[in-house]
């Protein structure tokens, strides 16, 4: 008779790529780390799955990344430390674009039944990389582990798809998994193509989660991080901060890093007790070709363009149905200024402005440098900044509805607000850890 109380070993796959780049003119005085998994959110669900304190989901973990933890070559957070020490708890560093290193990810120790869950949170993130960096360190990357976790019978593989996407409206409705939405760029494509790569993997247990603009504590990346970053400096320069895009037109969806752990823990439980066939059935969705048709021949594993790929989806976002407008007001007013536009003319002006980027960030990062020189005690260094890129600073259109997961999983959300409740959670676990400046 089987045991049914017996606890699942899981892996979590985080970022195949080289750890650190520096952004110029400010590579001195602070670095700027662009992430892969342990800066998104797989430690967010490795403390779910063996919280500090509390009963492990996991009888064992091993999480699989580029970065060395011990000494730590990128920002980890102070709490994750201590997950490590865990005894469930392995870490491995590797890199992921080599198949050995991904086909020995799987082998359990000595010791410990196979892993029966995988969570992929792997994926280029940088938009300036070229075409073949995307393909290689992203759809490849992912396409090795999901045929891994296809030989190995995996019960459960869960990707994490960052919100790369155009949903194309200037209202506040959202849209749900079967409406066909634009991946935006060269790496929104290959993200986009690797969802379909993973689909056309025979006997992958595969569930996408398609997740808004993710943020919480000790979360660094992504674009909310990076705005109650730059709105902290207008509330301590007593000056409005501004944006170029007009108001209440851009969908900005969030999600609460909790919740995206919280999604992919109820998901895999879900796919783990249904599998492929059965949860195609209930929540699979047709993933369509957004490439160039000549691709096909030229990259390995990407299906023909006219081949039906169906794999189960869920959006994953939180209750806020925020926008550009709603993230700037909640941001600010937590710092006690205002989220303003600048005038038709002055974004004329900024956008025809071959430096706009640079114009337009002289101001709040030196206003970050100078809190960060002015707190007590002075900060010298920290894995945030103040510096917003050309991405950052684009037009952003993601609305998603969030009913489906509710419905058919009866996922309940852990953080259904972007709210100052949440932002002042996000900046006090900073300030106790060292990396958020202190000027009362």
């Amino acid at each position: 008779m089987a045991d049914t109380t017996k606890k699942p070993n899981a892996i979590i796959f985080g970022a195949p790529t080289s750890p650190f780049i520096r952004l110029a003119d400010f590579s001195s005085v602070f670095p700027f780390v662009y992430p892969g998994g342990l800066n998104t959110c797989s430690r967010a669900l490795a403390a779910l799955l063996v919280p500090i304190d509390g009963e492990p989901l996991v009888s064992h973990l091993r999480i699989v990344d580029k970065f060395s933890v011990h000494p730590a070559t990128t920002y980890v957070g102070a709490e994750f430390p201590k997950i490590l020490e865990k005894p469930q708890v392995e870490y491995k560093q590797a890199n992921l674009t080599v198949a050995a290193a991904v086909e020995s990810s799987f082998d359990p120790p000595e010791g410990q039944d196979p892993y029966d869950y995988v969570f992929d949170f792997t994926g280029e993130v940088r938009h300036d990389r070229t075409e073949m960096i995307q393909i290689n360190t992203t759809c490849n990357v992912a396409r090795m582990i999901g045929m891994e976790a296809a030989k190995r019978q995996i019960k459960a593989y869960v990707r994490v798809q960052q919100p790369f996407y155009d949903t194309g409206t200037s209202s506040k409705s959202s849209h749900s998994e079967k409406e066909d939405i634009k991946p935006v760029d060269t790496l929104g494509i290959w993200w986009h193509e690797t969802l379909r790569m993973l689909a056309a993997i025979e006997n992958l247990n595969l569930i996408i989660l398609r997740i808004g603009f993710v943020y919480g504590p000790y979360t660094d990346f992504g674009i909310v991080a990076s705005g109650i970053t730059v709105a902290s400096v207008y509330g301590y320069l007593r000056k409005p901060m501004k944006s170029m895009w007009s108001p209440g037109k851009n969908p900005n969806n969030t999600v609460h890093v909790d919740d995206v752990a919280g999604a992919s823990w109820a998901c895999a439980e879900w796919m783990a007790s249904l599998g492929r066939k059965a949860a195609d059935s209930l929540a699979g969705e047709e993933i369509m070709f957004h490439n160039d048709k000549k691709k096909v021949k030229e990259v390995e594993g990407m299906p023909p363009h006219d081949r039906k790929l169906i794999a189960p989806m869920f959006n994953v976002v939180d209750d806020s149905n925020s926008t550009l407008l709603s993230i700037g007001q909640v941001a600010t007013s937590f710092f006690g200024t205002t989220f303003e536009f600048f005038s038709f003319v002055e974004t004329t002006v900024l956008k025809l402005m071959d430096d706009h980027v640079e114009d337009i960030n002289e101001h709040h990062v030196s206003g970050w440098i100078e809190m960060l020189q002015k707190s007590n005690p002075p900060i010298p260094n920290t894995p945030l900044s103040a510096y917003m890129d050309k991405f950052t600073l684009s037009k952003q259109v993601v609305a998603f509805s969030n009913t489906k997961i509710k419905e058919v999983v009866g996922y309940q959300l852990k953080k259904p607000h972007f709210d100052h409740d949440t932002i002042r959670d996000v900046v006090d676990k900073w300030k106790e850890e060292g990396s958020w400046p202190i000027l009362e």
